[in-house]
């Protein structure tokens, strides 16, 4: 059995020296949107909860990990089925929400950890089942966190990753736009980006699902700490998207309100056995 640790740097964990700069990006965006992001439609959709629940097929024996659980509704929701759910994230501001939702829903078997999801302190195949819920968008190299989810997998137990996947000819476009509303937002993969990577990691092709999370454009913008000038540039995208959806968020207007909704993929894998 190997066990990882992560290398903490003046209180910041992160994998390298090379990658501090976008791990404090991380932190300091999600400290400030903490509370924000805890109480957003992204957060807390029931219907892509249900989905992936639905996939992991948690049962009353398994053990459960959330890979950069953020305010830990997935943690919560997991723990009501499993013997036993953990979340671990960079951010202890998102730890602190976390904690506070585990103690509105009362809950007993669950346990949080700080810490470098590119290398994490848990023994090879310590878990059932292994999450990862609009994260991989924020990771530089999102190949090397799913090889660590992976590590972390018990042979024959599942990974679901859920995350937004523009289609492949406006992911240039989307991911633009979001780069410019969260300076720590790195790359969504399209859906065949995301399932191939499945298999650079050594996993069986996903089972996919997509759908659709609807949001306003104020409420998104306002959970948000753009650089200055850049929120009015995304409204101007918004604006443009109205007439040719360039980032393949449907945008709609309603009156003084702009609605859109973001493409969500939800994939499945077992980790193979005797590998």
């Amino acid at each position: 059995m190997r066990q990882r640790s992560a290398i903490c740097n003046g209180g910041l964990c992160a994998a390298s020296n090379e990658d501090m700069g976008h791990s404090e990006q991380i932190v300091d965006q999600f400290t400030r949107q903490a509370a924000q992001f805890a109480a957003s439609p992204t957060a807390r959709s029931e219907d892509i909860l249900e989905r992936i629940l639905r996939m992991a097929q948690p049962d009353a024996s398994d053990t459960a990990l959330d890979v950069a659980c953020g305010p830990g509704l997935l943690v919560c929701a997991l723990a009501k089925s499993v013997r036993h759910a953990t979340g671990i994230d960079l951010t202890p501001a998102m730890l602190e929400q976390a904690q506070t939702a585990q103690q509105t829903a009362r809950l007993t078997n669950v346990s949080w950890d700080r810490g470098d999801v590119t290398a994490m302190p848990y023994e090879d195949g310590r878990f059932d089942i292994v999450t990862c819920r609009f994260a991989f968008h924020h990771f530089p190299e999102p190949l090397r966190v799913l090889r660590e989810m992976r590590r972390v997998c018990r042979a024959g137990g599942r990974i679901v990753v859920a995350d937004s996947a523009p289609a492949a000819a406006k992911a240039d476009a989307f991911n633009a736009m979001e780069k410019m509303r969260d300076p720590s937002h790195t790359r969504a993969l399209p859906v065949e980006e995301l399932g191939a990577l499945f298999v650079a990691a050594g996993l069986p092709a996903p089972q996919v699902e997509r759908t659709r999370l609807a949001l306003d454009l104020d409420e998104f913008l306002s959970r948000s700490y753009p650089r200055e000038g850049d929120e009015a540039r995304i409204r101007a995208l918004f604006e443009r998207a109205l007439s040719d959806d360039a980032m393949d968020v449907e945008p709609r207007r309603d009156g003084a309100k702009t609605w859109f909704s973001v493409p969500v993929a939800i994939v499945c894998t077992r980790v193979p056995r005797g590998v």
